[in-house]
């Protein structure tokens, strides 16, 4: 049994009007990022051409503090929010470190 089968019309209709919103969002967060690897591209082209280091520890953990205040000020657990955003410095890092290899 799937829930339109036990789920009044207006119900449903509040699911999918939520759902939408969700999906809107969940496109947003994809443009978003892909902007912010666009950007962060060309940091990791600029290091390697400066022979820089791929990672910047310290301003790896001054963003971590950063976007831990910025989540709990939204309401959004700072756990989960540098949990996130390490998940993004890792993977930054490997883009970085791919560009200084070529």
């Amino acid at each position: 049994m799937n829930e339109t089968d036990t789920t009044d019309e207006s119900v449903r209709e509040q699911l999918e009007e939520l759902r939408a919103s969700i999906d809107n969002i969940d496109a947003a967060v994809v443009h978003m990022l892909a902007e912010r690897f666009k950007c962060t591209q060309r940091v990791g082209r600029l290091k390697a051409d400066h022979r820089l280091p791929p990672a910047d520890p310290g301003r790896e953990a001054r963003q971590i503090v950063r976007l831990r205040e910025l989540a709990e000020h939204a309401k959004l657990d700072p756990a989960f929010a540098e949990k996130l955003l390490n998940f993004i410095i890792a993977e930054v890092i490997r883009h970085h470190e791919t560009i200084a290899r070529s």
